[in-house]
């Protein structure tokens, strides 16, 4: 299937229900949500972990002497940056699951050529494509 401009050609509109093409779509689709779901409740698990560990910390909070406040400082900024990289994941795998119900998983958010299998498989919420990716990273530097 190609994709132009974020439009379907008539060959994927109207590809038959019954192809096998269509079929290992549908099997593959199905197993990255089931990848995605079990990421996201792996995730929230985790946020929730961090959430307690957090809270005791604060409940704990008698600080003697400046050196305790630096060290719990760093402590409370660790846990915020863990628990803000770890919620940026679980929106990544938010908008995946949305794409995957709207039809459009797998597909570049810049070219809007097809993410290979391989990629979805080592990162199921990627995307781009690994040329745009690639594009991305070297922007960046």
């Amino acid at each position: 299937m190609k994709v132009r401009q974020g439009l379907w050609t008539a060959t994927a509109l109207f590809q038959k229900a019954d192809s096998p093409e269509r079929g290992l779509e549908e099997a593959f689709q199905e197993k990255m949500r089931s990848s995605l779901l079990a990421a996201k409740q792996q995730m929230l698990q985790e946020l929730a972990h961090h959430s307690r560990e957090f809270q005791e910390l604060l409940g704990n909070m008698l600080p003697s002497d400046l050196a305790d406040i630096a060290s719990e400082d760093i402590e409370r900024g660790l846990l915020s940056s863990l628990g803000a990289a770890e919620a940026r994941q679980l929106r990544l795998i938010e908008s995946a699951l949305a794409r995957l119900h709207e039809g459009h998983y797998g597909i570049c958010m810049r070219c809007d050529s097809r993410i290979s299998q391989e990629r979805l498989e080592a990162l199921p919420y990627a995307l781009l494509c690994v040329e745009c990716q690639s594009k991305e990273e070297r922007r960046r530097r």
